[in-house]
Parts: C-alpha cells; structure tokens; sequence
C-alpha cells in the first residue's frame, strides 16, 4: 500500500470512529429524553419536598434530564449539580439501585455516581464541575454562556419553584453585587470556558465541537 493509500486508510477509519461515537451519543441522548422514571419516584419527592403539585415534580423531573444529558455532552466528565430539588429527585432515583444501574449503563455505559448540589459564588471561579454543566446545558438551550440573557433550566429551578434552602442564580449580576448583594450566583461568573485545559471546544459563536462524541462515556 502506498503512503497516500494508507493515509487515506487512516482518514477512513478515524470518520468511521467519529461516527460511530456520534450515533452512539445521539442514541444515548434519545433514550435518555425518552426515559420513564420509576413509578413512585414523586411520591418518596413528595416526603422531601412536600407541596410540590404534579406540573413542578414533572419540572423537576425535566431538569434532572437536562443534568443526565449535560454529563453525557460533557464526556462523561465530572459535573456538579446546581439544583437542589434536582439533587432531591436525583438521590431519590438512586435508591431504585437496579432501575438506576441498569439507566446508567444504558445512558452512558457506567455508573454515575451521586455528588451534593453545590452553588458557584462569586470567588469560586475554579469550580471545574459546576462551570462545565453551565456551558452544557447552555448549549442544549441555546444560551449564550457567555453573555447570558437567560437562566438554563437547571439553574432556574429552585428559584421558580420557590424551593427552601435552594440555589438562586441571576443571568448577570452587576446590578446586584452594585446594591451590595455580593452573595449572588451569576451566570457571568461561569463565563470561563477553560476547565479542561483549554475551550473545551466551545467557540465565542456557541459552536459545536466539545463534548461527548469521542468522549470518555464507556461503551455500550
């Protein structure tokens, strides 16, 4: 075979890779939009978070969705949860071990295992895991991370459903912290795209190219 022969070669069998971890994403990111929770799953929520009528648990429910399909985008990278009563609903899930095993290994093709919700403040800039399912799940709403002139839904939880002891997060806090709320949770304080090293493959256009396609997800 020639140099220019095995190049090409080469060219084909890395496309099909690229290809076959797209699919595979793609199919991983299907199921787990499609996904059907356990049955009961809102009534042990409802011990937790008592109050909560069904359209707020099915909202809840949605944002726990919108975290599954961040980590997958991510890689299969460490992310952290900003959400309370998504954390609530997450830690619930896990104590249906076989349900959530089995979700798991078919979502990402290993176990995720559970980390406490935790709130960016405004000197936390090295939190590596809440920074990276920022700009995932901005990308799956189509948010500029950056510039944000909205919350993604993730982040807007607690505070829309009034949840105690939950996180509240603003899309730009420079009016705030100018009133002296210097507690405030920004989305501009996440607009550092370098937690992996570098842009993690996320342009100043909000492009694609980062996350999970060739990721570190395992297989099927």
């Amino acid at each position: 075979m020639t140099l220019f022969g095995a190049g090409i070669a080469l060219f084909a069998l890395a496309f099909a890779l690229f290809m076959w971890g797209h699919l595979r994403r793609l199919k991983r990111a299907e199921f787990i939009r499609d996904y059907q929770l356990p049955a009961g799953l809102f009534d042990r929520l409802e011990k937790v978070r008592p109050g909560l009528d069904l359209k707020s648990k099915q909202l809840i429910a949605r944002g726990l969705r919108k975290f599954f399909l961040a980590y997958l985008s991510s890689g299969c990278k460490f992310v952290s949860m900003p959400s309370q009563a998504v954390d609530d609903l997450w830690h619930e899930f896990i104590l249906y071990t076989r349900h959530y095993d089995a979700f798991c290994k078919q979502a990402f093709g290993r176990f995720l295992h559970h980390t406490p919700a935790v709130a960016l403040g405004a000197h936390a800039q090295n939190n590596s895991g809440l920074r990276r399912i920022w700009w995932h799940c901005c990308r799956e709403e189509n948010i500029d991370p950056r510039k944000p002139t909205r919350l993604p839904l993730l982040f807007a939880l607690d505070a829309k459903l009034g949840i105690p002891n939950g996180f509240h997060y603003s899309p730009n806090c420079e009016k705030l912290r100018a009133a002296g709320n210097g507690t405030a949770h920004c989305g501009g304080d996440f607009s550092s795209s370098d937690f992996d090293g570098g842009t993690d493959g996320f342009g100043a256009d909000g492009g694609d190219g980062g996350g999970g396609d060739g990721g570190g997800c395992g297989g099927d």
